[in-house]
């Protein structure tokens, strides 16, 4: 469903249905950052335009701004939803990664309109969706996360933020500045995009090789190595620590022949894409610094893969 498929209770032609339509690009933006989930945060979008659809034409007259309507109604579907996975993680099996996302380049097929693009086309690739980024926001508290999001990268001011969160707009603030400091903390020296592409490439075909000396080379020797493989797939259920294990565990699965990795971009970011018997089977994303491999994040988990399986 989407929004302009579903009329307005009356069966007259909404005169804001294309505007209304407009903001599910930003929606979508929005929520996913907030959940690091595509599919959640479609669910979110959709039931965002269901309640807006379910007012009666006097009522959506009586909205000034429907954009910013829109939006408090999906940053509050957003915090309910953090609030209930964190009770979903808590049984998830293995670690729980965010859902990586391709560059428009990864489609197997050509280039489709806005109105037909899948909502994984529609995320705009920038540092708030990298994986380290993401990850950073899954350590907040669910009133963290969406103060900080919605005010520091989406620029809304704190009153604004406050109706969505539910407290005053100075609690909102130290919401924000306390969730700030972690990403501070976490930020590590920025690379060239060419350079991380290098490292990236090299681990590939030290990769392939088996060269186990080559892949300790690349990686820093307090990395960390986490796979996502939520109970459907075989994955480590706890993340591989040290340049030596990670190297080793990723030269005994090489399986010539049968496994091919190819370089991509995950998140905004190079990364991997393996593929066994010609499936797609598994997506890398990493965290580069100073040549170095700080962290590595394998999604196997097929579910978080569908944006990548379009046919």
């Amino acid at each position: 469903m989407t929004p302009s498929s579903t009329p307005p209770q009356d069966g007259r032609l909404d005169p804001m249905s294309s505007a209304l339509t407009g903001e599910r690009r930003r929606l979508i933006n929005l929520a996913y950052r907030m959940l690091g989930s595509l599919a959640e945060a479609e669910d979110v979008v959709q039931e965002t335009y269901a309640r807006w659809y379910a007012l009666s034409r006097r009522q959506q007259e009586a909205v000034a701004s429907p954009g910013g309507w829109l939006t408090k109604v999906a940053g509050r579907i957003c915090l309910d939803v953090l609030r209930s996975a964190r009770v979903r993680r808590e049984r998830y099996v293995g670690e729980w990664v965010p859902e990586p996302l391709p560059a428009r380049t990864e489609w197997p097929t050509g280039a489709m309109d806005d109105s037909t693009a899948d909502p994984a086309d529609r995320v705009t690739l920038d540092e708030s969706v990298s994986m380290a980024f993401l990850v950073v926001l899954e350590a907040m508290t669910p009133a963290e996360r969406v103060a900080f999001v919605l005010h520091d990268v989406f620029r809304y001011p704190f009153a604004d933020v406050a109706d969505i969160v539910g407290r005053t707009p100075a609690a909102c603030r130290q919401l924000a500045t306390s969730a700030r400091r972690r990403v501070d903390a976490s930020r590590a020296p920025v690379s060239p995009t060419a350079q991380r592409a290098r490292v990236v490439r090299e681990f590939r075909l030290a990769w392939q090789a088996k060269d186990i000396n080559a892949l300790i080379g690349l990686l820093d020797p307090d990395a960390t190595a986490v796979g996502d493989g939520g109970g459907i797939v075989t994955a480590q259920l706890r993340p591989i620590e040290g340049a030596e294990q990670i190297a080793r565990f990723f030269a005994d699965r090489t399986r010539p022949g049968r496994l091919a990795v190819r370089e991509c971009t995950v998140n905004g970011q190079p990364g991997l894409a393996a593929h066994l018997d010609g499936a797609l089977v598994s997506v890398y994303a990493f965290d580069i610094a100073d040549d170095r491999i700080r962290r590595i994040w394998a999604v196997l988990n097929p579910e978080k893969l569908r944006p990548w399986k379009r046919e």
